[in-house]
C-alpha cells in the first residue's frame, strides 16, 4: 500500500470519527401496554406520572398517536423495521427471530438499531425492546436478563387465573401488591443499567434503548405504589353495558380474548376498582423508573446532545366494551403515548395531528442527520416538531389486526373495516368512547369513502410464524 493511500485512509477515519462525535445521541424509551392514562394526556383523572409529564412539557407530545398493531410483538416489529404489518404480514404475536422470515419485504428490512450502527452509532439496550427483549441480537450491547422479564412471580396467583374457570391459557393477568421490594423488579434493573451507561464516557454517538415492562400484566408492584391510590376513591372508566350491540359480529370475533376477565365478571366479584388501582400503581411505578433515567441524562455530559423519544407499544382496555386487554381495533387498544424531545428545541407543545409509531424510524434518521431509509413506510414528524400546529399534515394513522382488519384514524373520525367488509365509524370528537357506530348512517357515506382510500389495497398474508392460539378466529387463519 503506497503512502498516499495510507494517508487517505487515516484522514477518512479521522473525518468519520469527528463526524460521528457531532451526531446527536438517542435515548429510546419503550413502555409496555401503557394507554393514555398519563397526566399530560388526561386519560384518567387520578393517574400520577410526573416524570413523563415533565418530558412532555420539554418537547412535543403527540396526543393522537397510534400503534400499527394492537399487540406488542407486531407493534414493536413495525417500529423496528419501519414497515406496516400489512406489508410484512406480521399481524400477530411472533418471536423476535421470526420477524424477517415473513416475506421478501421483511427480509430486506434493516432494523432501526442496525441502521444507526451503519452510521457510526453504538447501540445499547435493556429490557423489553422487541417482544422478547433482543432475541434477534440487534444491539451491540444488550443487558440479557429476560428470563424473568415479567417477574418476579408468586407460586400461586392472587386474584385471577383463567384456568380457575376452565378458560384457555394465554394471559398472566393478575393483580396484587407484590413483591416487597422495588429492587426485585426487572424494570428497576433496566433503569439502573441505563443510568450507569449515561454515567460513563461513550466514545461514539449512542442509541440507548430502555424497555420497561409495567404496566403489562401481571399488575404486580410493591405496596407503596398501591398506597398512592386509595381504593375507596378509585374512579373506573366509562362503561356502557349495551356497547357491543351495534358492533358487527366480525368485530366481536376479532376482539375476542376468552382468557381475560370481563367487566361484568369484575363487577360481580367487586374487583373492577382493584384492577384499575393496580394498573394505576404500575403506571406510577414505571414513571418513577423513567424519571431515574431522565434525571441521569440531565446530569450527564450528554444532556445537550441527546434526542429523547418515549413511546408505548399499544393501548389497553380497562373495562371499556366489557373487556380487559389490547388485541382490538378500537381506540382504547391502539392509542398510545409518544413524546419527542429534541436537544435545544424551543418548541414545546402538544400536537393533535394523527401520527403513528411507524413514524419514529424516519423521524430519528431525520433528527440525527442520517440518510433516509427508503424502505420506511412512515413519515418523518420533523415538520410537526418544528410546527406542531401546522395545517400541512394530510396523513392518517393505520392500525391492522390480521389481513383485512384495519382501522383508519383521522383528526376527527375513526373507521374500522373488517375482513368481511363490515364497518364501524365513530366521531371521536363527539363520541370519544366509541359508543355510537355511525357506519349505517347514509350521511356519513362520503366520510367513510374518504377514509377507506387510506386502507392498503394489497395486504400481505399472515406471516407463517405468527402465533396466537387464544382467539378462535385467528386460530382458524393460522392452521
Amino acid at each position: 500500500m503506497n503512502r498516499f493511500i495510507k494517508v487517505l485512509i487515516v484522514l477518512t477515519a479521522l473525518f468519520q470519527s469527528i463526524s460521528a462525535q457531532d451526531k446527536p445521541n438517542v435515548l429510546f424509551i419503550v413502555i409496555d401496554d401503557l394507554n393514555d392514562w398519563v397526566g399530560c394526556m388526561k386519560g384518567h383523572p387520578q393517574t400520577k406520572t410526573p416524570n413523563i409529564d415533565k418530558l412532555a412539557s420539554q418537547g412535543v407530545l403527540f396526543t393522537n398517536a397510534y400503534c400499527q398493531a394492537p399487540i406488542c410483538g407486531p407493534s414493536r416489529a413495525s417500529v423496528m423495521t419501519g414497515l406496516m404489518p400489512t406489508t410484512t404480514g406480521n399481524y400477530l404475536q411472533l418471536d423476535d427471530i421470526d420477524i424477517k422470515k415473513a416475506n421478501e419485504q421483511s427480509r430486506n428490512a434493516i432494523f432501526l438499531p442496525d441502521y444507526f450502527e451503519q452510521y457510526g452509532y453504538k447501540t445499547m439496550g435493556t429490557g423489553k425492546l422487541f417482544h422478547l427483549g433482543d432475541r434477534a441480537h440487534v444491539f451491540d450491547e444488550y443487558r440479557n436478563d429476560t428470563a424473568d422479564l415479567y417477574g418476579p412471580l408468586p407460586a400461586v396467583r392472587f386474584k385471577y387465573d383463567p384456568l380457575w374457570f376452565g378458560k384457555p391459557k394465554g394471559t398472566g393477568t393478575d393483580w396484587a401488591a407484590f413483591p416487597n421490594e422495588d429492587s426485585l423488579m426487572p424494570d428497576v434493573k433496566s433503569a439502573d443499567w441505563a443510568v450507569n451507561k449515561l454515567n460513563i464516557k461513550q466514545d461514539k454517538p449512542f442509541f440507548l434503548a430502555v424497555g420497561f415492562v409495567r404496566p403489562h400484566v401481571p399488575w404486580y408492584v410493591p405496596q407503596k405504589w398501591f398506597d398512592q391510590f386509595p381504593l375507596n376513591a378509585i374512579q373506573t372508566p366509562p362503561y356502557l353495558k349495551s356497547d357491543l350491540d351495534d358492533v358487527p359480529l366480525m368485530g366481536q370475533r376479532v376482539a375476542d380474548f376468552p382468557s381475560m376477565p370481563t367487566t361484568e365478571w369484575l363487577i360481580e366479584k367487586n374487583q373492577w376498582k382493584e384492577t384499575v388501582q393496580a394498573y394505576l400503581a404500575c403506571i406510577n411505578f414505571v414513571d418513577a423508573q423513567v424519571g431515574k433515567v431522565l434525571d441521569a441524562l440531565e446530569k450527564s455530559p450528554y444532556a445537550k446532545n441527546t434526542i429523547v423519544v418515549l413511546w408505548s407499544d399499544n393501548g389497553y382496555h380497562l373495562g371499556e366494551k366489557n373487556r380487559f386487554g389490547k388485541q382490538a381495533l378500537w381506540e382504547r387498544a391502539s392509542k398510545i403515548v409518544m413524546i419527542v424531545k429534541q436537544p435545544g428545541n424551543t418548541i414545546k407543545a402538544a400536537c393533535n395531528k394523527p401520527v403513528q409509531l411507524i413514524d419514529i424510524y424516519p423521524t430519528l434518521t431525520d433528527l440525527c442527520g442520517l440518510p433516509a431509509n427508503k424502505m420506511n413506510e412512515g413519515h418523518s414528524l420533523l415538520p410537526l416538531i418544528k410546527n406542531p400546529f401546522t395545517t400541512n399534515w394530510n396523513h392518517m394513522a393505520i392500525t391492522a389486526y390480521g389481513k383485512g382488519n384495519v382501522a383508519v384514524t383521522s383528526s376527527r373520525f375513526r373507521l374500522i373495516q373488517y375482513e368481511d367488509h363490515s364497518l364501524e365509524l365513530y366521531d371521536m370528537v363527539n363520541d370519544p368512547n366509541e359508543w355510537n357506530n355511525l357506519a349505517a348512517d347514509k350521511k356519513y357515506k362520503s366520510i367513510i369513502q374518504k377514509l377507506q382510500k387510506q386502507i392498503p389495497v394489497n395486504q400481505a398474508n399472515l406471516a407463517p410464524d405468527s402465533k396466537y392460539g387464544i382467539n378462535e378466529y385467528f386460530k382458524s387463519l393460522s392452521k
